[in-house]
């Protein structure tokens, strides 16, 4: 019995609150039809969007207590309310969801109330015959749980009417994924802005410097061969150390690039010799990436910079002596996961590399996420589309 008058008042406390907002809907009500009068003027064109607005926050909160009722979250589709005045109200009033958030909000304000007005008598009859049929003859209760009812009716009626038809549920979630891929897109044409100005630092401070005093010393070699052999032999010396320091700068910016350990032994071999030189104690493990056909070199250059970033970030911040790579074959993915054993309290939005390593992945349209708690482990988890 106690159970049974817990639930049911939890069901009257959402029954209430689908009550104030029936009292709220009239409030709405007003304003609506305020700013559809005042469209014949001037005023009208400013007011009827916040309008919209109002209505718009009005059906999203019954879609969220909806939602937590029923667990099944109630989706929206809405057209975006931006430019200017006028091109504002033309598309609140061309939007089709405005109209069933109208439709909507006027039936709520109907049986918002007459569902919790019918949960007052349920409850005195309730106490009484629950009470003795429930709490002295210890049978199950068969009143109180209409209350439970009412709120499914509730929830079942405000879902019908807000619920998107399925064209303008594709039509939203098609604008989500294209404001999804221009963000994409630019952080994609930041990552490679970005490259493209290491790799020039790079070639400018490295290379770039080593060739320019080895010409000199070549140079100045040649001035003292017939004068000062000696001299000269050991100018060219020192230029062929220059030489080979140019070349190892080289070798530098070129595995910045794509690494050529990638096309020679795979991503898997490639991964076992970053993690054996990352100073931890890195276990590799592999499950069917090495075994079959390759992935894409953009996918294999994507996860190896991906775990290489998040192994120099755990051997210099982590305080970590362990690591772990997991690199899992799916059918349309390859799934990269990365786990150390420090400290933890890592800044997932905080960092260039972990902001290159995001932008790098969702510009194959990958996902990328990271948990760290204060204490640790710290996991980052990649997952990049894959046609194997």
């Amino acid at each position: 019995m106690r159970e049974t008058v817990r639930r049911a008042g939890w069901a009257s406390v959402e029954l209430l609150r689908a009550a104030g907002l029936a009292l709220a809907s009239y409030l709405s009500i007003g304003v609506v039809i305020f700013a559809a009068v005042a469209m014949a003027t001037v005023v009208g064109a400013g007011v009827l969007p916040e309008s919209v607005l109002l209505l718009r926050r009005t059906a999203g909160y019954k879609r969220r207590l909806v939602g937590a009722w029923t667990g099944e979250p109630v989706p929206e589709a809405y057209r975006p309310l931006t430019g200017e005045a006028f091109a504002r109200a033309r598309v609140a009033v061309g939007d089709p969801a405005t109209y069933r958030d109208l439709r909507w909000l006027v039936a709520h304000a109907g049986y918002g109330w007459l569902l919790a007005c019918c949960a007052m008598p349920v409850w005195v009859i309730g106490l009484f015959v629950d009470g003795v049929w429930c709490g002295l003859l210890k049978q199950r209760a068969v009143v109180l749980p209409l209350i439970e009812r009412l709120v499914d009716l509730d929830a079942a009626w405000s879902r019908a009417l807000l619920l998107p038809s399925p064209e303008a549920l594709r039509s939203a979630r098609l604008a989500e994924r294209v404001e999804e891929l221009s963000e994409t897109r630019a952080g994609a044409v930041a990552a490679h802005g970005a490259e493209l100005r290491r790799i020039e630092r790079d070639l400018h401070d490295g290379a770039q410097a080593r060739l320019v005093a080895l010409s000199m010393r070549v140079g100045l070699a040649r001035r003292a061969y017939e004068k000062d052999p000696d001299a000269a032999h050991k100018l060219l010396a020192d230029a062929q150390d220059q030489a080979e320091e140019a070349l190892t700068e080289l070798r530098h910016v070129v595995r910045g690039i794509h690494p050529p350990i990638l096309t020679d032994r795979g991503l898997v071999g490639a991964v076992r010799a970053l993690a054996a030189g990352s100073g931890l104690e890195v276990a590799v493990r592999d499950d069917g990436v090495e075994d079959g056909p390759r992935a894409p070199a953009a996918v294999e250059a994507a996860a190896y910079f991906v775990i290489a970033e998040a192994l120099t970030n755990a051997a210099k911040h982590s305080g970590a002596r362990q690591a772990s790579v997991g690199l899992v074959r799916m059918p349309d993915r390859l799934r990269v996961a990365v786990r150390d054993e420090g400290r933890g309290g890592a800044d997932p939005s905080g960092g260039s590399g972990l902001l290159g390593m995001r932008r790098r992945v969702a510009a194959l349209d990958g996902t990328a996420e990271m948990t760290s708690p204060v204490g640790g482990p710290t996991l980052i988890e990649v997952e990049l589309p894959c046609v194997w």
